[in-house]
């Protein structure tokens, strides 16, 4: 199996790892990041893009990622009111990265719509080779299904253009809860847009400790459910299962594995440098596999081993980008 990862994040330029709390975590995921724990902490943006693509050189499952960053949660004059100093890369810190690493890099820009020039920087980038787009609207405020914002879904759609839209829980950014549901894949539907919606659109909602890890699909959310049903309803929609192996999501790998009739429309992703856990976690490998697969150094590989677990090579979820992509 040989496929392309549809959901990769590049950091910041202006990220730093100097908290109590960032310098634990760096010692603990760094090298299973496939990554140098000092040089993140003296050069952290630029060790962060040189791990990330040796890791892509020399995977064996992964050949290329869709790379984006975030644009800045801006007001309705376009002026930056908050810049998140880690997820919030420039496309132009993009650009500059995929110029160097063309062989595995396809970019993605990010552009808050509520920027009066919206619609001319899609034409630019574009222009510039970048092939999709990324909504984080749960962390810019921006409810999609307002009028304002059709233009800009209709000139992605004109140009045929996917879109990657956020649903469900966000953890890692301040969020605006509302701006993280279903409903926010309307507008570019109704407009024609490809779109992929992130994370299968799971929560961490829960009822108790044990049922927040429980595979019993009883207690999984409503969402995540809909979503499913929305796959065989919209041509024009798809999934991927970024994320997925986070300690919560990952209880539903073994149910999604077996909705036979949505993998048409399932994308391979990983929410890289989200960190994910092969020991301890709520999907059902047995430790021995567990430990097998955690010996794995190269990150990307590792997730796909595990995901192998679940969709075997022969599954069209490693095949579904050609789909998207290829008619870019």
């Amino acid at each position: 199996m040989q496929t392309i990862d549809i959901h990769t994040h590049l950091l910041s330029s202006e990220v730093k790892f100097d908290r109590f709390y960032d310098k634990l975590a760096i010692r603990f995921f760094a090298k299973k990041f496939g990554m140098d724990p000092q040089a993140l902490m003296e050069n952290p943006y630029e060790a962060y893009v040189e791990g990330l693509t040796t890791n892509a050189r020399e995977s064996k499952y992964i050949t290329k990622m869709v790379l984006f960053g975030v644009d800045d949660r801006v007001d309705d004059e376009g002026n930056s009111i908050h810049k998140d100093i880690t997820v919030c890369a420039t496309n132009e810190n993009l650009l500059a990265v995929y110029e160097k690493y063309k062989d595995v890099i396809i970019p993605f820009f990010s552009i808050n719509p509520k920027r009066p020039d919206a619609l001319e920087l899609i034409d630019k980038y574009v222009a510039l080779g970048f092939k999709g787009a990324k909504f984080l609207q749960n962390y810019w405020n921006v409810d999609t299904r307002e009028e304002r914002y059709k233009p800009y879904f209709e000139k992605l759609a004109s140009l045929g253009l996917p879109l990657i839209v956020h649903v469900g829980n966000e953890s890692s950014i301040h969020s605006y809860k509302a701006c993280e549901r279903l409903e926010m894949l309307d507008a570019p539907l109704e407009a024609g847009v490809t779109v992929i919606a992130a994370h299968m659109a799971l929560s961490y909602e829960h009822f108790g400790f044990r049922s927040m890890f429980s595979k019993n699909p009883k207690y999984f959310n409503e969402e995540y459910f809909k979503l499913l049903e929305m796959l065989k309803e919209h041509d024009n929609l798809y999934a991927d299962i970024s994320a997925l192996l986070t300690p919560i999501r990952a209880k539903a790998l073994k149910h999604l594995s077996q909705q036979y009739d949505v993998h048409e429309k399932l994308l391979f992703g990983t929410d890289f440098p989200v960190p994910f856990l092969t020991l301890l976690n709520s999907y059902d490998l047995s430790y021995k596999k567990r430990f097998e697969v955690g010996k794995e150094k190269n990150p990307y590989d590792r997730y796909s081993k595990v995901i192998l677990e679940y969709f075997e090579g022969t599954n069209p979820i490693y095949t579904n980008y050609q789909k998207i992509l290829d008619k870019i």
